[in-house]
């Protein structure tokens, strides 16, 4: 059995330890509050924008955007991973990382080529580490998501997609579906799914289609209209993958302080039984010294 001082020690480290995950619980359910709140304002937009792109992509124009043809052939395929930057948020980024890794070795073995753009710098140093033919990354986006800082590193994949380098592009990252379930979602992100422009809508709405007109002509309008849709998809992706990283934080962090609790009454018994050894000890020896005598 270790000594008393041992014991004593290590009681206290644990105990720093707890005060340590206590506090980032706290820090994290303070920002998982904001993540929410900011996830849930980008939604009204992005409904709206959807609307509009699924009304001009059923409009009678001679113009047909490259984002609503499917491909015959699907040859090269493009993904999109958005993780978190920083760790300690239990099996987040593994879950979303282990579900874009299956599927890529899916379609490599039908013989496909992948390329990956990477949001966030878990997914970007797992993808470095495993090969990933990597085009482009963004890190360093802080507790907000800014639109702006997405731009560049979602513009080569939009761009790749439009000269045909890529047949397809998916969009992998964690859903928030509430505080303790966070999902690891695969949508297709191109071409764009009748599906994906019919969700959020009712089918009431859905039969009214509206039609517009272009000035001076619909085809530059249709291409600001869609590549916003699709920024617009991969920001709410962004938002929602954020918020998941502050619950499972919070998560991680207060089932830490609990375990940390734990151990501390563990050693706290075997620090009370050790001491209690100790003296039942001396006074063995006092009794038996006098005993001697």
């Amino acid at each position: 059995m270790a000594g008393s001082r041992e014991i004593r020690n290590k009681i206290r480290s644990v105990k720093n330890t707890q005060k340590i995950t206590r506090a980032m619980e706290m820090v994290a359910a303070s920002k998982m509050r904001k993540a929410q709140e900011r996830m849930r304002k980008a939604r009204p937009y992005g409904e709206k924008i959807r609307n509009v792109a699924a009304h001009m992509s059923r409009a009678s124009t001679e113009y047909r955007h490259p984002f609503l043809i499917q491909r015959d052939t699907v040859k090269r395929i493009g993904i999109i991973v958005v993780t978190s930057d920083k760790g300690l948020c239990g099996g987040l980024n593994t879950n979303v990382l282990r579900k874009a890794v299956n599927q890529m070795r899916t379609w490599e073995t039908e013989g496909e080529q992948i390329e990956v753009c990477c949001i966030g710098n878990k997914g970007l140093g797992f993808m470095s580490r495993i090969g990933a033919n990597i085009i482009s990354q963004i890190t360093g986006l802080g507790d907000i998501a800014n639109i702006e800082k997405l731009i560049g590193a979602i513009k080569i994949v939009l761009d790749g997609y439009t000269a045909d380098r890529f047949d397809r592009v998916y969009l992998f990252y964690n859903r928030f579906v509430n505080t303790m379930k966070q999902e690891p979602t695969m949508e297709q992100l191109l071409p764009l799914s009748d599906e994906r422009m019919r969700a959020g809508k009712q089918d009431t709405e859905q039969k009214k289609l509206w039609d517009y007109l272009y000035e001076p002509e619909a085809k530059p309008i249709i291409d600001d209209i869609m590549v916003r849709y699709v920024e617009a998809l991969i920001y709410q992706a962004v938002t929602e993958n954020m918020a998941s990283e502050q619950s499972a934080r919070m998560v991680a962090m207060k089932a830490a302080s609990d375990n940390a609790g734990n151990l501390i009454n563990e050693l706290t018994l075997i620090y009370n039984k050790s001491r209690q050894a100790a003296i039942t000890k001396e006074l063995s020896e006092i009794v038996g010294g006098a005993a001697a005598v």
